[in-house]
C-alpha cells in the first residue's frame, strides 16, 4: 500500500505502533500497556501532526484486532463539544459490557481541549463511574485547557515536535514507495512549510504529487501558500536597514502576488527574525514588536495596516529612541 494511497486515511486502517516516527519513549510505554493489557486513563498532549491520533488508533488495533469497532470509540470533541455528547454518546458506550472480563474498552476524545467546562465536568463523573470497564484517552493541543480533576485522573504523555532528521526520513520513505523525485531543496522546503506537522507535510506532498512525480521546491511553496525564507529575510532586512519603501514593496508581493495571509506572514517573520545576522539586542526588539502586532491582529485589527506598521517600527529602530 503506497504511503500516499487514499486508503491511508481510512478511519481504522491497521496502524502499528512501530510506524510512529519520533516518539520512541511514548511508543515504548504504549507497547508495554498493550503487552500487559493494563493501562490508565491518558492525556496525549502536543502540537498537531506529531502522532497523537495515530498512537491511539494503533494501540487500539493491537489490543482488539478485528473487534476494534466493538471496543473502541473515537469522537472529535471540536465537532461535538457540548455536554450532550458526554451524556449520550460517551455514557452509552461506556455502560455497555466489555468483550471479555480481562479487557477494557477505550473511548478516544480527539481535541478534548475544545470541550466546554460543563462537558469536562460531566466527563469526569463518567470516568469515575465506569472506571472498571472503560479507559479514556484524551488528545489535546493544549493540555492546560483540560480541567484539573480530569488531569489528576490521567497519565499525561507529552508528544514532542519532530526534528528535521525525523521528517527527512519520513519524506524519503514516502518518495521511495511512490517513486517520487525529490531533491535536497525540495526536502528542505517540505520541512520548512510543515513546521513539524507530519499531517501537513503529507497533504502538501500529495498535492504536489498530483502535478507529477517530479516534485520541485517551487511547487511546495506554491501549494503551501508560503514564502521562501529568503523572501521574508529580504523584507526584514530592508526594514531594519531603514528602507521602508522597499520593505513595503516586498510585503505587497507576498500579499498580492502570492496571496499570503497576514497571520502566515507574521509567523514567518517570527521564524526568520531569529535567524538574521544581527545583534541579539535587535532580535529581542523585533520579537517583542512581532508579539505586539500579533496580538493586535488576533484582536481583529486590519492585517495590512498592522504589517506595514510593524515594518515601519523596524525601520525606526536604528533612528528612534527605541534603540536606546
Amino acid at each position: 500500500m503506497g504511503a500516499l494511497d487514499l486508503n491511508w486515511t481510512e478511519k481504522y486502517r491497521p496502524y502499528k505502533l512501530d510506524e510512529v516516527i519520533g516518539q520512541t519513549p511514548i511508543v515504548d510505554r504504549l507497547k508495554a500497556f498493550v503487552k500487559t493489557r493494563n493501562f490508565p486513563n491518558m492525556i496525549f498532549a502536543g502540537t498537531a501532526g506529531v502522532g497523537k491520533t495515530t498512537c491511539a488508533i494503533a494501540m487500539a488495533h493491537e489490543l482488539y484486532g478485528e473487534k476494534i469497532n466493538e471496543a473502541f470509540l473515537e469522537l472529535n470533541a471540536s465537532d461535538e463539544r457540548g455536554i450532550n455528547v458526554i451524556r449520550v454518546k460517551v455514557k452509552e458506550f461506556a455502560r455497555t459490557l466489555a468483550l471479555s472480563s480481562d479487557l477494557v474498552k477505550i473511548i478516544f476524545l480527539d481535541e478534548a481541549d475544545s470541550l466546554t467546562p460543563e462537558a469536562q465536568h460531566a466527563l469526569r463523573r463518567t470516568m469515575e463511574k465506569y472506571s472498571a470497564t472503560t479507559r479514556f484517552i484524551l488528545s489535546a493541543n493544549y493540555a492546560s485547557k483540560i480541567i484539573e480533576p480530569i488531569q489528576s485522573r490521567c497519565v499525561v504523555l507529552r508528544f514532542k515536535q519532530l526534528n528535521e532528521q525525523e521528517m527527512e526520513k519520513y519524506i524519503v520513505r514516502i518518495a521511495e514507495k511512490e517513486d517520487l523525485q525529490v531533491d535536497k531543496k525540495t526536502v528542505e522546503a517540505l520541512i520548512y512549510v510543515s513546521d513539524g506537522d507530519l499531517r501537513k507535510l503529507t497533504n502538501v506532498l500529495q498535492s504536489a504529487w498530483v502535478l507529477g512525480t517530479q516534485i520541485s521546491e517551487k511547487n511546495i511553496y506554491d501549494i503551501a501558500a508560503r514564502a521562501r525564507p529568503k523572501e521574508i529575510t529580504s523584507m526584514l532586512r530592508y526594514a531594519i536597514d531603514g528602507d521602508f519603501a522597499k520593505a513595503r514593496a516586498e510585503l505587497n508581493t507576498l500579499i498580492l502576488a502570492q496571496g499570503m495571509s497576514g497571520e502566515d506572514i507574521l509567523m514567518q517573520c517570527y521564524r526568520e527574525a531569529l535567524n538574521l545576522d544581527i545583534e541579539d539586542k535587535m532580535k529581542l526588539r523585533m520579537v517583542s514588536a512581532i508579539g505586539d502586532y500579533n496580538f493586535r491582529m488576533v484582536e481583529g485589527a486590519n492585517e495590512r495596516i498592522q504589517l506595514e506598521a510593524m515594518l515601519a517600527r523596524f525601520a525606526l529602530f536604528r533612528t528612534s529612541k527605541e534603540t536606546s
